[in-house]
């Protein structure tokens, strides 16, 4: 019987500290609520369950930071989640935040995949972010990573960070290939009006630079081509057989449920969100009440168009009508575009620039989305 892919994103709002750049939805103020958080995410699950929702392929622990969460806390979470067997689930971590004990838990618990948030080697760079952790203590994390049997492990980078040179870029770059991970998540740092660094920017410091940005991202795709970590999604990089399937799984606008404030669901083209605030959450699932904030269903043109540009920007492209020819022969004259098995994937140059990319073959109105 075929498996239908479905996934579960559970978000974990609380954080030790706050980076500078962070605009999501986490408190540093609300650790207190632990406990009554992950009753009422295991509450809300068990009633959801009601519902008839498949058997989850995938389950992402998101934050925040999901590995302040004990192994007990983190764990009656997990085991509330009906999943498949083979179900891939990862926990975001902080490295300062995990330890031998911790892991080893997540581990048994059925924990298969872990996501630390590394954004940077250089000393100046994570001051610059708002960042606690050190080099040394990423070397640990991946380490402990190691001890306790995780074989899937991701780093998230940032680059493009105002006083980061291309030399310090090359250096994270190379520690993180370094570390001998299989999965690399490469963002370009993007200023949020309402956070720390937002407001020095809004002040006079200096911005983020899209050229040099741009420098990072082509010097990033070759290193890391280079180190056997393949493309796949605009910002994500993995040897063949660790690409994340939970993420996968959104750039295919599959269905997912989402537990905990903030957290976003998606099923049969109706998409919703829960209320922001772990407090809020708390008192609806305690009074017996749908922690939905508000929903939409897109129209059938709107989600076309998404699902192409989702899937333009993962390494399986999208499929062009004759029709399209013209605008394909333009884009890819230009280098922004390749045509593999009638399909047409961005090339390093076109991920770039693949807002405008996706705007012109959509524009031509011959686009598949699959």
């Amino acid at each position: 019987m075929r498996v239908v892919a479905f996934g579960v994103y559970v978000h974990i709002p609380f954080c030790a500290t706050r980076c500078d750049y962070c605009d999501f939805a986490t408190w540093t103020d609300r650790g207190h609520l632990i406990d009554a958080y992950v009753d009422a995410c295991v509450a809300d699950l068990a009633r959801r369950s009601t519902g008839g929702y498949p058997a989850a392929t995938s389950v992402f622990f998101g934050g925040g930071t999901p590995s302040l969460l004990g192994g007990d806390q983190l764990v009656r979470i997990l085991d509330a989640i009906v999943r498949t067997d083979d179900a891939e689930v990862t926990v975001e971590c902080n490295p300062d935040s995990v330890d031998a004990r911790k892991l080893a838990a997540y581990r048994r618990g059925g924990v298969n995949r872990l996501s630390f948030g590394v954004q940077s080697m250089s000393p100046h760079v994570l001051a610059a972010l708002g960042r606690t952790h050190d080099r040394a203590n990423v070397t640990r994390a991946i380490a402990l990573a190691r001890e306790a049997s995780f074989e899937h492990v991701n780093v998230d980078l940032i680059y493009g960070t105002p006083g980061e040179s291309s030399d310090d870029w090359r250096a994270t770059l190379v520690g993180a290939i370094a570390l001998d991970v299989p999965h690399v998540s490469a963002y370009a740092l993007t200023i949020e009006p309402a956070t720390p660094l937002g407001r020095r920017i809004a002040s006079g410091a200096a911005a983020p630079d899209d050229d040099v940005q741009a420098d990072a991202y082509l010097l990033t795709d070759e290193l890391l081509g280079a180190a056997g970590l393949d493309w796949y999604e605009v910002s994500n990089w993995a040897r063949p057989g660790h690409e994340c399937r939970h993420n996968l799984l959104y750039w295919s606008e599959g269905d997912y449920l989402g537990i905990g404030c903030a957290a976003h669901g998606h099923r049969d083209g109706r998409r919703w969100w829960n209320v922001r605030t772990p407090e809020r959450y708390i008192a609806a699932i305690d009074a017996g009440i749908s922690a939905e904030a508000g929903a939409e269903r897109l129209a059938a043109v709107s989600r076309a168009e998404e699902a192409c540009a989702l899937a333009l920007r993962t390494r399986f492209g999208v499929p062009v009508a004759r029709e399209a020819a013209s605008v394909v022969e333009e884009l890819a004259a230009a280098g922004f575009v390749r045509q593999v098995d009638n399909r047409v994937v961005l090339t390093p140059q076109g991920r770039l620039l693949a807002s405008d990319v996706t705007a012109r073959l959509l524009l031509a109105g011959a686009v598949g989305t699959r």
